[in-house]
């Protein structure tokens, strides 16, 4: 992942030809839109967007149709790119949701919605599962198929790429899962998996046209909007999809643009220069709320905060040290300090109040007197290490200086280094040996998945033990879910105990929108289907 650097700018600095912020003075399209209906567990009818509500952000009334919708979001450069199956950071994703779909999305709960999907049944050994596809066309008008579905998901499992959802597309036999006619996937899986709907709406589990290459000229999807243009780290622009399958967005037309401080997204926002800003500050959150300016809206609980270490290289391949570091940590205080209280506190594990999160372990709490003897057993006293971080993340580099004076009260020396905003995430994926580290929401089998099996794409703790890759395909394979949650909790003591990352908290996301936008969703945590939604926004 990358990100690219900006210069801060004030209010009266970004004037609407600003060449940082293109395409500002491009006029807009028009627009409708269709809500989602319900669905069954197995079984599904129709599709599950929630749709916005009453209580959206800036107020409900009746959509409107028609004009133009300029979102800021941190970029990632001149290497940026329009392949879905490349998604990696937020901005990534948003154009993508807008250009492609899923065969499922998750909700607000972290449950699996239908999208191009409206049905999903298992065998009775869990271990084939019939997919049904919807009526639904790309933007060349060619149908989405079940061979469309195929060649994305074996596009995306190529042994030589290295895209997100490969990990979490694992379990499928793509070698012997087929479609019997077009609108019928039969997917045969490795092992018997309970959880199936989840591998349908992981992250970055695109669906793509078959034999479609060129992502960056002229992508083609079946996404609410259609493409216009695309220049790398600066800008991307979107026209409806009269057609598309959910109802035409309300918005005529839908432009990214690339601001990496958050400063510039903030002043262009005041300014007029955009109406949606991604990823706000909580001091920045503060000191508009109510003043009619910015809309403020928090979305809770949506943001992993952690440290990462590597369990695989000294000093944090030995467990004392890595108990060490837990103890070390006053979560308290990082979320006060680092986040601006504007969270909640982590117990070490990731998705607290999701599905299968093992809340009956106690809480951990600063103990630096059990941290120093753990480090003196190991070895380790006067320990010096090097925390990479980088503000290419809110409360990144304030976390990681409270942290570092946390250390020292118990002998360890923590040197910050702060690395570049357009390598970041690259760079501390193999490098290093401690790092900060932010996830947004997913459930708990696709975070293990994607980052603590041997083989996942992005285990930035070097966490790999294959006892542990073999609990996680048995919790896979377990249809009782009491059972199945027994199995997680057991992985999850073991992490707790010993695991790489040590999750000190659990951010707000948090959006500014103009007074006039309409229609953004409030309880949509980040990586969900309604987070950066903009087929069911509209300008009032």
């Amino acid at each position: 992942m990358n990100e690219a650097a900006m210069n801060e700018a004030s209010v009266n600095e970004v004037p609407v030809n600003d060449p940082r912020f293109p395409g500002l003075r491009r006029r807009g399209f028009l627009a409708a839109a269709a809500a989602g209906v319900g669905f069954g567990a197995l079984a599904l009818a129709g599709c599950a967007g929630t749709g916005p509500t009453a209580d959206n952000a800036g107020g409900g009334g009746k959509p409107r149709r028609g004009g133009r919708l300029r979102a800021a979001f941190a970029g990632g450069g001149a290497s940026e790119t329009l392949d879905p199956h490349l998604a990696n950071l937020f901005a990534d994703v948003a154009r993508a949701k807008a250009l492609f779909d899923k065969l499922a999305d998750y909700g607000p709960d972290l449950s699996a919605l239908p999208r191009l999907a409206t049905a999903w049944e298992p065998n009775a050994g869990l271990d084939r599962w019939k997919v049904t596809l919807r009526e639904a066309r790309f933007h060349d008008g060619r149908p989405v198929t079940a061979q469309d579905v195929l060649h994305s998901y074996r596009r995306i499992t190529d042994p030589k790429k290295a895209f997100r959802a490969k990990a979490s597309l694992e379990p499928i036999d793509l070698e012997t899962s087929r479609a019997p006619d077009d609108r019928t996937v039969e997917f045969v899986l490795k092992r018997p998996t309970a959880e199936f709907p989840n591998v349908l709406a992981a992250f970055g589990a695109y669906i793509v046209p078959e034999g479609e290459q060129d992502f960056d000229r002229s992508p083609v999807g079946s996404g609410p909007f259609r493409f216009v243009s695309f220049a790398p780290g600066k800008s991307a622009a979107y026209k409806r999809n009269e057609d598309h399958w959910d109802g035409a967005p309300y918005l005529d037309e839908l432009e990214f643009v690339v601001a990496n401080e958050e400063s510039a997204r903030v002043n262009a926002l005041l300014g007029g220069q955009i109406e949606y800003a991604h990823e706000l500050n909580p001091a920045t959150a503060r000191a508009h709320e109510g003043k009619g300016q910015i809309e403020i809206i928090r979305l809770r609980n949506s943001a992993m905060q952690s440290f990462a270490m590597k369990t695989d290289r000294p000093p944090f391949d030995d467990r004392r040290v890595r108990e060490a570091f837990f103890l070390i940590a006053d979560r308290g205080e990082l979320v006060d300090g680092a986040l601006s209280g504007a969270g909640e506190v982590g117990n070490d594990l990731f998705g607290k109040g999701y599905e299968y999160y093992a809340a009956s372990l106690p809480q951990r709490e600063q103990d630096l007197d059990r941290a120093k003897a753990l480090l003196k057993d190991a070895g380790a006293e006067g320990l010096e290490v090097t925390l990479d971080t980088s503000p290419v993340a809110a409360g990144f580099t304030e976390a990681a200086t409270i942290f570092r004076d946390q250390a020292a009260r118990a002998g360890v020396t923590i040197n910050v280094r702060t690395g570049s905003k357009d390598s970041y995430w690259k760079d501390i994926l193999d490098s290093g040996t401690i790092c900060s580290y932010r996830s947004g929401a997913m459930p708990i089998e696709a975070h293990i998945s994607q980052r603590l099996l041997t083989g996942s794409t992005t285990n930035a703790t070097g966490w790999h033990h294959k006892d542990f890759d073999a609990l996680y395909q048995q919790a896979q394979s377990t249809r009782d879910k009491t059972a199945r949650t027994a199995v997680y909790e057991r992985m999850q003591r073991r992490l707790h105990s010993e695991g790489g990352f040590l999750i000190w908290g659990f951010a707000d996301w948090i959006l500014g929108t103009a007074p006039g936008v309409r229609g953004v969703e409030t309880k949509a945590p980040a990586n969900s289907l309604d987070w950066a939604r903009f087929d069911k926004v509209w300008l009032a």
